[in-house]
C-alpha cells in the first residue's frame, strides 16, 4: 500500500477524516486497509467500541464514512466498515474488557493453555471462569495479564451456562448481544 495509491486518500487520511465520525457514535478505528489490487479498490474501516457493532450501527458509520470520504476528489472505491471479527487475538485492556463474558483459549507464558469464560480485568489481572474437575464444578483464576502470550475468543453454538455468566460479572444479556 502506497501512501496515495491510485489517487485514494492514504490510511492515515482516512483516519483522520473518519476519527471524530466514529468518535462520536461511541467506535474506535481499529485499522483501515486499502487494497488498490481489487476492483473497484477497496477501503475497508475497522471499528470497535465498547458497544457491539451491530448491523444498525454498521450501517450508520457506512453513511456517515461515506458522506465525509465523498467530499474528497478520488476515484470510485468500495468502502466497507467492519468489526474486528472474533479471531483478533485480545491484545490490550480495553480488547479484554470488552471480550467480558464470552469464552476464551489463552496461552501462557509457559506453554499452558486455559480455556475459560473472560471475567473482570483490573491492575493488570484478568479473571478467568474455568471449569476444574466436574463439569458443574467452576472456579475464578486470576491471571496476570503480562503471563498471557495469546488470549482469542472462541465462538459459542450454545448459550453460555447462567452460573459461568453469574462468576465472570455478566447477567447473560451483555455477553449474548
Amino acid at each position: 500500500m502506497t501512501e496515495r495509491s491510485a489517487g485514494l486518500p492514504s490510511q492515515k487520511q482516512v483516519i483522520e477524516l473518519l476519527d471524530g465520525e466514529f468518535a462520536r457514535a461511541g467506535y474506535e478505528i481499529e485499522d483501515v486497509v486499502i487494497d488498490t489490487a481489487a476492483r473497484p479498490p477497496r477501503i475497508t474501516v475497522v471499528a470497535d467500541g465498547d458497544e457491539p457493532l451491530d448491523l444498525d450501527s454498521i450501517a450508520q458509520l457506512s453513511r456517515s464514512a461515506s458522506d465525509v470520504l465523498d467530499r474528497i476528489d478520488s476515484p470510485p472505491y468500495v468502502l466497507e466498515v467492519t468489526s474486528p471479527g472474533v479471531d483478533r487475538p485480545l491484545t490490550t485492556e480495553k480488547h479484554y474488557r470488552r471480550a467480558r463474558g464470552r469464552k476464551v483459549e489463552l496461552t501462557l507464558s509457559d506453554g499452558s493453555q486455559l480455556t475459560g469464560r473472560l471475567g473482570e480485568i483490573r491492575g493488570g489481572t484478568v479473571r478467568l471462569v474455568v471449569r476444574e474437575g466436574g463439569k458443574a464444578n467452576l472456579t475464578v483464576r486470576e491471571l496476570p495479564v503480562d503471563g498471557v502470550t495469546k488470549a482469542v475468543v472462541q465462538v459459542e453454538f450454545s448459550p453460555p451456562n447462567q452460573r459461568e455468566l453469574e462468576l465472570a460479572g455478566q447477567s447473560g444479556k451483555e455477553a449474548s448481544a
